[in-house]
């Protein structure tokens, strides 16, 4: 894929109508030091990890848990408590350690590129409020699976399970309505004809609709983005400010920083960004393509499923002791950490194979996605769309198709655009 980055300096024939050379430049040279970075950052992972279970890090941090929490007058028999204190110091030497990269990437990458729209301030006040919000979750979440685990008897796993789906569903029930909020803004899509569209759409396939929400992305990046959420009959839609050509920061003059706006860059940019409402309406058919053809709940399904087979091996390896023993854990065999070693480990070929298969079903579910906002007379707007969508967030057209295959859930531009074009969808 790189090779396709560093050789493909001209637009290919196919894409002289879709894409201007100048904006094919910009996302080859994107790309290309997107590839470069993944691949130094991919490296240091690999031999952070490598060196940490070569010189024995995972016991090494485990016994200090232990001594700290031992200081706090608990012993030996509060296992759940030292495995929080574990959990607690091996996401914040994570957090440290990705830093710089983080860093980089935001300052430098996507500085370079005109993507990054946040202060050093923002960055950092972000990254803790981020680290803290996790720590309520993570923290109470595996206290209580590490409970289960150990009450549950013979039939352990069907608990645990039970009890990740409903934590699972809880956090997706939540998270746009009181985590979200704590990173950005959501205001109500204002009174006028986009969200007479929007709702007049909804209406015309039963999705129902309840709000629809503009967040403020342009704090953050330039890149866009549209999503739903909910459950049964509370279903919200939310719109990035960036995928809004009248409401994207970007496309304003810079006014005078009051309030938030000190914390975020005023930048002038040279282009005009984001769709025009027949375009944010294709892809919002796009998108409720997914729940009408029932994609999310066949995700859901496939992941339980796949999450009930975990819980189940689970079952079946913790009580091999040389599991523990192989990662230096000879006297103890500590709940969390069996499953450290099962789910990151152990597991580790199965996931990458699942992976795989997902991601060859997503590019399925967009095809048909895409077919769907066909069927409700969007097929141009969809077709403008998504190149402006890939103009926006400078998307290389040109793909490696074995690197495509493994690592793109969306099929390639030329792809999409070639089937929203056919007179006949399958």
């Amino acid at each position: 894929q790189r090779r396709v980055y560093r050789t493909t300096t001209h637009v290919p024939q196919e894409l002289g109508q879709i894409m201007d050379s100048e904006t094919f430049e910009k996302s080859r040279l994107y790309q290309l030091d997107k590839s470069t970075f993944s691949f130094w950052s991919g490296l240091y992972s690999e031999v952070e990890g490598t060196m940490i279970l070569l010189c024995g890090g995972i016991p090494f941090l485990w016994n200090l848990s232990g001594k700290i929490s031992g200081r706090a007058g608990f012993g030996s028999e509060y296992e759940i408590v030292q495995s929080l204190v574990f959990l607690l110091l091996a996401t914040l030497f994570s957090a440290v350690t990705g830093l710089p990269w983080s860093l980089y990437n935001t300052f430098v990458i996507e500085e370079k590129h005109g993507f990054n729209q946040q202060t050093l301030g923002f960055f950092f006040k972000d990254a803790i409020k981020k680290f803290i919000v996790t720590q309520c979750i993570l923290l109470p979440v595996t206290s209580l699976l590490l409970y289960i685990i150990k009450i549950g008897g013979d039939y352990f796993f069907i608990y645990a399970w039970l009890f990740t789906l409903v934590v699972s569903l809880v956090l997706v029930t939540i998270y746009a309505d009181y985590i979200a909020p704590l990173f950005d803004k959501f205001i109500p899509l204002p009174e006028g004809e986009l969200k007479q569209q929007i709702e007049s759409m909804a209406k015309s396939i039963d999705f129902p609709l309840t709000k629809v929400y503009v967040v403020e992305g342009s704090k953050r990046s330039s890149h866009s983005n549209a999503y739903f959420y909910g459950f049964f009959k509370n279903k919200r839609i939310v719109l990035f400010d960036t995928l809004l050509e009248d409401y994207s920061a970007l496309n304003k003059e810079p006014a005078e920083e009051d309030g938030e706006n000190e914390e975020t860059k005023s930048k002038t940019k040279n282009k005009k960004q984001g769709c025009k409402n027949e375009e944010v309406l294709a892809v919002l058919g796009h998108e409720l393509g997914h729940w009408k053809l029932g994609h999310t709940i066949k995700n859901i399904i496939i992941s339980q499923m796949n999450s009930f087979l975990c819980f189940f091996l689970f079952a079946v390896l913790i009580g091999r002791k040389e599991l523990f023993a192989a990662f230096g854990f000879y006297d103890t065999q500590p709940t969390l950490i069996g499953l450290m070693i099962i789910f990151q480990f152990i597991f580790s070929p199965y996931n990458e194979v699942l992976s795989f298969c997902l991601t060859v079903l997503s590019r399925r579910f967009e095809f048909q996605a895409d077919a769907f906002a066909k069927e409700l007379g969007k097929a141009k707007d969809l077709y403008s769309a998504l190149i402006k969508l890939n103009k926006d967030n400078l998307g290389f057209p040109v793909s490696d198709w074995i690197f495509s295959m493994w690592h793109y859930s969306h099929p390639p531009l030329l792809e999409r655009l070639q089937a929203l074009k056919d007179a006949k969808q399958e």
